[in-house]
């Protein structure tokens, strides 16, 4: 209900991005199936090849990992019990379905967010203009975005991908700026005196600089990935997050507290481990 002196603009933006969407579906529907394929083959990929490596190599691998990291023998042996509790709570495959899911999520997130922070420290304007739009990504309810997305490119991994990116891109590009434009611009310059090209110089010093914010912004854009496990699960996407929400649909308490413990056990991991080598980049240095 709306006072008399104020017209009623939410049915009119109602109807428009409705008539939107349908002309989008509509028109483009032959080529949103084949995008949405597209999309589907790699977390697939990744999905068959974490689903045939064998527990016992998958927990050695994640210890092994996790010691060159950190040269601490507890941490990995901390490390390598996350994997096992996973096949304890009976949730391996749907783990893995969900790993999956993160990994090629957060491989777009890098390919899509690198470009972007790198276009907007060079352009002042363009970060300008970039951050609102970062900005509506974050705040605006994923639920809000989850509805056209699901029409476009309908039920499953493919729009579950599409919205895991939107939510966890903001934070990677903005990070990545941050990092650029925290690089001292006098290592540019003594760069430049010794030779380097414009070029060389970003690949040689800027971007080795700038490697522990960005770093930070992957470490953000993983857990920000892994927080859409749930969400993507009420669009048909398989993994933890299905469990999660069988247990509310069934009112089963203890199902929905082992999925939501498999996700916090997933979450630690993975956010340990980015840690672990956030950190021996930073001894390095």
């Amino acid at each position: 209900m709306t006072a008399a002196f104020v017209p009623d603009f939410g049915k009119t933006l109602q109807g428009a991005v409705n008539r939107a969407v349908d002309a989008v579906v509509t028109g483009y529907g032959d080529r949103l199936d084949g995008i949405g394929a597209v999309l589907i083959a790699p977390v697939r990929l990744v999905e068959a090849g974490l689903q045939s490596i064998p527990v016992p190599a998958f927990v050695m691998a994640v210890a092994a990992g996790a010691w060159l990291a950190t040269r601490r023998i507890g941490f990995a042996l901390g490390m390598a019990a996350l994997p096992v509790a996973l096949l304890a709570l009976g949730v391996w495959g749907e783990a893995m379905q969900s790993l999956a899911l993160v990994v090629v999520a957060v491989l777009f997130v890098v390919l899509l967010g690198l470009p972007l922070g790198v276009a907007a420290a060079r352009l002042p304007r363009l970060g300008r203009m970039l951050a609102p739009l970062y900005d509506l990504m974050q705040t605006i309810p994923s639920f809000v975005y989850l509805i056209p997305v699901a029409m476009v490119l309908g039920l499953g991994r493919a729009p579950a991908l599409v919205a895991t990116l939107i939510y966890a891109l903001p934070p990677f590009a903005r990070l990545t700026e941050l990092g650029l434009r925290g690089v001292d611009p006098g290592f540019t310059e003594a760069s430049r005196a010794l030779g380097l090209r414009p070029r060389q110089s970003f690949w040689l010093v800027e971007l080795p600089l700038a490697r522990p914010t960005i770093l930070q912004g992957l470490n953000q854009a993983i857990m920000m990935a892994l927080a859409m496990v749930v969400v993507a699960s009420m669009i048909g996407a398989k993994g933890l997050g299905e469990i999660v929400l069988l247990g509310l649909q069934r009112a089963d308490p203890g199902l929905g507290f082992v999925g939501g413990l498999a996700i916090v056990l997933l979450a630690v991991l993975l956010d340990r481990m980015a840690q672990a080598v956030l950190g021996r980049r930073r001894d390095a240095r």
